[in-house]
């Protein structure tokens, strides 16, 4: 029998597609697509709760199903990042006219990146105050007990590796390993890698201009084909996002929700008001925010469904370049570095609103200066780091909480809640790399304002 209500919640999936596939084939934006994909997915995912119950063994073998479509979106996404950040890069630094421009690229980039981090700290730290978050709070159970000791016995690895040697980790040793994606920096490995290949045929320019010529050439064919490749994987963003977020509804823990009520409003209260924040940068520099936030919302609808700030790369560089009119160079370095560094939501909100929380439970007073400079400070600063252990929000939470002598294992006590405020923290993450890349195009006069004011660029490139 419960092969048959499998077939029948399989059909309702299949029954939405085709209502998205008809919704392209009349030609409807690729973001109303978006949406209704979206909101289709969190009524399908209701649905199926209200009717099966979340541990129920039928929706776990839906779910199985429903990963093909989500999931294995998710994979194609993955598996064009490394082609994509490599010939991109390589073929920006190419195109440059001073090679002096690639420090101050990176050096805004990062700046920005870890700079709103600081910020997003204290925005976290505000909602903690304002909501009066404390641990003592929270009954832990079984499940955020082992949550606690797990999170203490990953603490050890993270405190085995110095500041130093995370950044050394950036450094690639093996490009082959770091294209397969094998280790947390490999991402960023990537980056300096072709950055290096980049310089070198800049130099070889120079001196054998001939060769230099074919290198250019070959890169900018497989440019052309990458880019192909990437467009036809973004045509399927409403399907992905469709069933990824039914699972996520299907499956998520009503109870706990409920249960950590105020937990859950605080942090999206913060998340929001940092994403205000990038609006109102973004007026700062001149630009519309209401032109930004329309053409920013569809990559941030699958970041929110996906909870990958890498799977959400390709996205992400695509609509900097196509609609935002970011620079080429700027739209990769950004949307790769923001990956990992300077994470708003996971690094920074995340981190200082825990340890608000759990410094009253130890005798701290969290509201003393001398605890909310340090703290904002280390959040800058782990928010760089971080990046050379990987593992996003968990790690670092780890890192903050230990340096600020607090109990990790407290940590632990969200668990139940995790995946939803994951959800809006990794679209705030990626929200942040977007930002950095047009406030970076735009300091370094490089923002092409006329793709930037045409409301219909990214879906003139979709459907190209």
């Amino acid at each position: 029998m419960d092969t048959l209500y499998v077939v029948i919640n399989i059909a309702m999936l299949l029954a939405v597609v085709g209502l998205l596939i008809y919704m392209q084939k009349k030609h409807f934006s690729f973001s109303k697509r978006v949406f209704t994909g979206l909101g289709m997915g969190i009524v399908l995912g209701a649905i199926l709760q209200m009717i099966y119950g979340a541990e129920s063994e039928v929706l776990s073998q839906t779910g199985a199903w429903y990963d093909i479509v989500g999931r294995g979106y998710v994979s194609l996404l993955m598996m064009i990042v490394v082609p994509l950040v490599m010939v991109s890069i390589i073929q920006s630094i190419i195109n440059l006219e001073k090679s002096s421009d690639l420090g101050k690229m990176s050096a805004w980039i990062i700046g920005i990146l870890v700079g709103t981090a600081m910020i997003a700290a204290a925005v976290g730290i505000g909602s903690a105050a304002l909501f009066d978050l404390n641990a003592d709070q929270i009954d832990a159970g079984q499940a955020e007990n082992e949550r606690g000791q797990m999170l203490e016995s990953t603490l050890g690895e993270v405190e085995d590796m110095s500041t130093p040697e995370k950044i050394l980790s950036f450094i690639p040793t093996n490009i082959f390993q770091d294209m397969t994606q094998q280790r947390p920096t490999s991402v960023i490995a990537i980056v300096i890698f072709s950055i290096i290949v980049g310089i070198a045929v800049l130099g070889l320019r120079r001196k054998n201009p001939e060769q230099a010529e074919t290198f250019t050439k070959i890169v900018n064919s497989f440019y052309a084909v990458v880019m192909r490749i990437v467009t036809l994987i973004l045509r399927l963003t409403p399907f992905g996002i469709l069933a990824l977020i039914a699972n996520m509804a299907a499956t998520t823990d009503i109870a706990g929700i409920l249960e950590l009520g105020k937990f859950v409003i605080a942090s999206y209260v913060a998340l929001i008001v940092m994403f205000i924040i990038h609006l109102v940068l973004v007026g700062l520099f001149g630009l519309n925010p209401l032109i930004y936030l329309k053409k920013v919302m569809p990559v941030l609808g699958f970041a929110f469904s996906s909870r990958s700030s890498a799977g959400t790369i390709p996205l992400n560089i695509q609509a900097q370049k196509n609609s935002l009119g970011v620079d080429s160079g700027i739209a990769n370095m950004s949307a790769s570095f923001g990956a990992t560094i300077g994470q708003n939501g996971c690094a920074g909100i995340y981190p200082a609103m825990l340890a608000v929380m759990i410094a009253p439970s130890v005798g701290i007073d969290p509201f003393t200066p001398e605890f909310l400079i340090k703290l904002v400070l280390i959040v800058g600063i782990s928010s760089f780091g971080v990046a050379g252990v990987g593992g996003g929000a968990t790690f670092a939470a780890l890192i903050v909480l230990s340096s600020m002598g607090l109990p990790v294992a407290l940590a632990g006590l969200l668990i139940s809640i995790e995946a939803l405020i994951d959800m809006g923290r990794t679209a705030l993450n990626v929200n942040d790399a977007m930002l950095t890349g047009t406030l970076t195009s735009r300091i370094l006069k490089k923002l092409n304002l006329k793709t930037y004011n045409d409301k219909t660029a990214i879906e003139q490139e979709i459907s190209a």
